[in-house]
């Protein structure tokens, strides 16, 4: 985890690059200090479709009431083989201009932290000319999400946002923590999941105890808005869990090390 936190700090995509997004614009009051948010949210690994110098694929806003709008929008994946599957599709399509054949040629999914994007939109919210960041949840998610507010009764036609997966002892009662770390530095947290099959694995292990334990579908917009707006003691205790392909890619990335010893005088 820290590994993909120092690695994203890094990335030339980056600063000036990255201009805005829309994931919140709420100044806080009486909440999580920014930094704080941004340490939850980079455990998360996200992609974006860039080119090699790290620049994002965009496209203008569509005009509203007739009106031309400023700024641009790009994708954001959840999914690292769905950023790819786009980009595949986009190398099918036949261009007359050879530039914008070789510009497709060359696009990739690049890997970001959430943080880092959530920090982007703090910095620039109030700047006209931003890019906006279009999130794209796995439709495998949405699936679960939507079926599981169905069968609680709830009318939904479209899930519009990435969903997160919370476990509760029951629906009017507060959320199950799970203990992290070894027996000398344990700590209990309360785990949001991007997936649902871990909410349902940690689901399973409460229902013998609680029987009308649930899973509630939030979605990550009103998470964060949460955490900016309120200062409830639970919400220090928040940890965001990726799913299980972002859990595959960070555990390629390479091990940390310990910096070199100086060499021992002779």
């Amino acid at each position: 985890m820290k590994s993909l936190v120092r690695w994203g700090t890094t990335l030339g995509l980056v600063g000036s690059t990255l201009l805005a997004t829309a994931i919140a614009g709420i100044d806080p009051v009486n909440a999580l200090p920014e930094q704080q948010i941004k340490q939850k949210l980079d455990n998360i690994p996200v992609w974006l479709i860039t080119n090699p110098q790290g620049l994002p694929l965009s496209r203008p806003l569509p005009e509203q009431n007739g009106k031309k709008t400023t700024g641009s929008v790009t994708g954001v994946y959840m999914s690292q083989q769905e950023a790819q599957a786009f980009i595949s599709e986009l190398q099918t399509v036949k261009d007359k201009d050879p530039k914008i054949t070789q510009m497709v040629k060359s696009l990739q999914a690049t890997p970001v932290p959430l943080g880092v994007i959530f920090q982007q939109v703090q910095k620039t919210k109030n700047e006209p000319n931003r890019l906006l960041f279009a999130f794209k949840p796995i439709d495998k998610e949405v699936k679960g999400a939507m079926d599981l507010l169905k069968k609680n009764g709830e009318q939904v036609k479209q899930f519009r946002s990435v969903p997160v997966f919370i476990v509760r002892f029951a629906p009017d009662k507060s959320y199950v923590p799970i203990k992290l770390g070894d027996q000398k530095a344990e700590q209990e947290v309360v785990p949001l999941f991007f997936s649902m099959q871990d909410a349902n694995n940690l689901l399973n292990q409460v229902k013998p105890k609680f029987p009308k334990a649930d899973i509630q579908v939030v979605d990550v917009d009103g998470i964060l808005n949460t955490l900016q707006e309120k200062s409830d003691p639970w919400l220090d205790k928040v940890v965001f869990f990726p799913n299980p392909e972002a859990r595959q890619y960070i555990q390629k990335l390479p091990k940390e090390t310990p910096s070199s010893a100086p060499a021992k005088k002779k």
